[in-house]
């Protein structure tokens, strides 16, 4: 696989990158990258690379509610006839802070890489991602990153596509987050991979409709305060029991670490 971060490699498309275990591992570990192993939603940090640091109101107004990948295409385009080069762009995925506690999570998943397959599913783009974590020491951390493809053109700008289309209408119409899982879960079943338990980290609305499909032996890891943290909130009080997983909110990630630690701890 060619490294966008690494080197220039033009044009360049990525849609999932991974490695295969060399056994396999009791537990299934699932990422959002957004607000949860980063502090902040990369689509708007990489506008600090623009003119100003800002985007211009008739680009701003073109954003539609589900179409935010329609819509970062848009920006881009901007951005690129702005000069903004790719060099621009990895510099500022770089310095993006991984959210509290992050660093100390993925220390304690390196020291346990084999209980644990990790993957992450994010609605945000392949080469930000790598570039994230590449630069934090974490990416050989993930076997398969989901991520919508994006790349560099013949004239340096930076493009990005929607990941798949799918028919749930609770997602933006790029990715659906359940499907990815889904099929992730079926598709290593038929390797002959099945995981004892699943444990997803996230923090939006996209993250809650694959949590939906956990069962009770699974454990879902919202962000304390986040969309997705509200809304299993919201299922317990409308219809109790129906979103089956246990759930553990975290500030930190530490907090994430020290639950998996003592889960650990009693399977022992």
């Amino acid at each position: 696989m060619r490294r966008c971060c690494e080197g220039v490699g033009l044009p360049c498309l990525f849609k999932g990158v991974g490695m295969a275990s060399p056994r396999p591992p009791r537990f299934l570990l699932v990422f959002d990258f957004d607000e949860t192993i980063i502090n902040e939603n990369s689509d708007d940090s990489i506008v600090r690379a623009a003119p100003g640091q800002a985007l211009p109101e008739q680009i701003r107004q073109t954003f539609r509610e589900g179409f935010y990948n329609e819509y970062m295409q848009r920006v881009l385009a901007y951005m690129g006839d702005q000069g903004v080069k790719m060099g621009d762009f990895k510099t500022v995925y770089e310095n993006i802070p991984l959210s509290p506690g992050m660093p100390d999570l993925f220390q304690f998943l390196s020291k346990n890489h084999e209980l644990f397959e990790i993957i992450l599913i994010s609605d945000a783009n392949m080469f930000g991602i790598e570039c994230s974590l590449r630069a934090a020491g974490f990416y050989s951390l993930f076997r398969k990153v989901f991520s919508n493809p994006s790349g560099f053109d013949k004239r340096g700008y930076f493009t990005l596509g929607p990941y798949h289309s799918h028919k749930c209408l609770d997602c933006p119409a790029n990715m659906c987050k359940r499907k990815i899982l889904t099929e992730y879960l079926a598709e290593r079943a038929q390797e002959e991979v099945e995981f004892e338990r699943v444990f997803y980290v996230g923090d939006g609305a996209n993250d809650f409709c694959p949590s939906v499909t956990l069962t009770s032996a699974d454990v879902a890891f919202p962000r304390k305060g986040y969309p997705m943290h509200r809304m299993t909130q919201e299922m317990e009080k409308k219809q109790p029991g129906a979103f089956q997983a246990a759930v553990v909110p975290w500030e930190s990630a530490a907090e994430v670490a020290r639950h998996l630690q003592e889960l650990l701890k009693k399977k022992c």
